[in-house]
């Protein structure tokens, strides 16, 4: 899924004096934080990490709290959706004018109706709501549904996701799968299709001289001028 990144960081981190019986727990409780949250420095949100500590000796630092500072070497999970971005979450709720999903777990996202496919129809049956698509019947997205679709824009205080279903190969993740190869063929033989039909019917104005006709249109002058 897009969005997700590996990151390497050297990290320092201040303790209180009170901590230095168990730093590893101390350091620990500090990162902890931090999960879970956008971070500005890391440019994303925090979800995991792994990190190996560089000082044996925490260097005591000046001042009326003495805290002292110890090296990090950290690996960093992080999470940062862009617009544009392809990323995947469970629907948890749906109605006519909106789909909502929950994205890692997390982060709350929301597709409202404008940006939802026409594709997409909206129905009760058999007594729970969904979207189904017109032209495969088995394309459907209901509570419990993962659904790939595409970033709109990312709050990063609320860690709230507009999303939109409007590109193609967005929708239900299950069907999508199954499905990938038939679609990318039925895609390329409607723009043949259209590329035939827009060539036929083409018509020429009088006066007027195509590109694609420019050699034979040269070649009759010339032959006129010789006879």
């Amino acid at each position: 899924m897009e969005g997700l990144s590996v990151a390497d960081a050297n990290l320092v981190v201040y303790l209180h004096p009170s901590k230095s019986k168990n730093v590893s727990q101390a350091i620990l409780r500090e990162l902890g934080s931090l999960l879970f949250k956008f971070n500005e420095t890391f440019d994303g949100v925090l979800l995991a990490y792994d990190v190996h500590i560089l000082d044996k000796k925490g260097k005591i630092l000046s001042g009326v709290h003495p805290y002292f500072a110890l090296k990090l070497k950290a690996n960093l999970l992080l999470f940062s959706p862009k617009p544009d971005m392809i990323i995947e979450g469970k629907v948890v709720k749906l109605c006519q004018e909106s789909i909502h999903a929950i994205v890692l777990g997390f982060s709350s996202a929301i597709i409202t109706a404008e940006n939802i496919h026409g594709e997409f129809k909206y129905k009760y049956k058999d007594g729970e709501e969904l979207f189904a698509s017109k032209s495969h019947k088995r394309h459907v997205i209901k509570v419990g549904t993962m659904i790939r679709f595409l970033v709109k824009s990312f709050d990063e205080e609320m860690l709230h996701i507009t999303g939109s279903l409007m590109p193609a190969h967005t929708g239900s993740i299950r069907w999508l799968d199954r499905n990938l190869e038939e679609i990318s063929e039925i895609d390329r033989s409607s723009m043949k299709s259209r590329d035939r039909e827009s060539l036929g019917d083409k018509t020429v104005d009088e006066g007027s001289t195509p590109l694609s006709h420019n050699s034979y249109i040269k070649k009759s002058k010339k032959r006129r001028i010789a006879e």
